[in-house]
């Protein structure tokens, strides 16, 4: 059985003015999270957590903060780019895990329903969705938002099944004309998998 591990780390500070969006989902709050994109820090983390896991690189590789085409752009799109570099490495998700520190809003009365929009935007059942939250307390971050996530992978066997992913992503895909011209520009050349091994460290998203 082949399996991969990712772990994905994100971190946004408040500010007001802006709608807070966390797990692909609008929540009331006075203050929002900064960003060149919505700011959502849980599926940037699940998004590099799914690059890392097939060693894609990550966000800014993909999405750098100069490309003004990614101001206040949807998450989304980021994870459907990396759901379609697992699928193009000929993995799954298994299951995903997990943890937001922030000290408010309270997340576990949301928790279900963020879930449950995961496991749509991944397509996978909720039942292997978990999502965590703690209060960063005594580390001086009521104003920070920050997501860990780890995720499992494994190799699909099954040609149909890779068949049926196809059909999932490109169904779930916005912008596709614009990310496929990334990928493009990313990997060395038509068919190959191969990333520019140079990475933006800086918060891009």
């Amino acid at each position: 059985m082949d399996l991969r591990i990712g772990h994905g780390f994100d971190s946004h500070a408040f500010k007001p003015g802006v709608p807070l969006i966390i797990g692909g989902l609008a929540i009331e709050h006075p203050e929002g999270l900064a960003g060149h994109s919505d700011g959502d820090v849980l599926l940037h983390a699940i998004t590099d957590a799914l690059l890392g896991a097939v060693a894609a690189g990550d966000i800014g590789t993909f999405f750098p903060p100069s490309d003004a085409r990614w101001k206040d752009a949807e998450s989304s799109i980021f994870l459907n780019l990396a759901l379609e570099e697992i699928h193009h490495a000929g993995y799954r998700i298994m299951n995903v895990d997990a943890t937001l520190i922030l000290a408010a809003p309270k997340i576990s009365p949301i928790a279900g329903e963020m879930r449950e929009r995961l496991a749509i935007l991944l397509d996978i059942l909720p039942n292997v969705v978990s999502i965590k939250a703690k209060t960063p307390e005594g580390m001086s971050m009521d104003h920070v938002a920050q997501a860990h996530a780890v995720v499992l992978l494994q190799r699909i066997e099954d040609p149909a099944e890779l068949m049926s992913m196809t059909a999932v992503v490109e169904s779930q895909r916005q912008l596709e004309d614009v990310v496929k011209d990334l990928i493009s520009e990313v990997h060395k050349g038509p068919g190959t998998r191969t990333v520019v091994p140079v990475f933006d460290t800086d918060d891009i998203t």
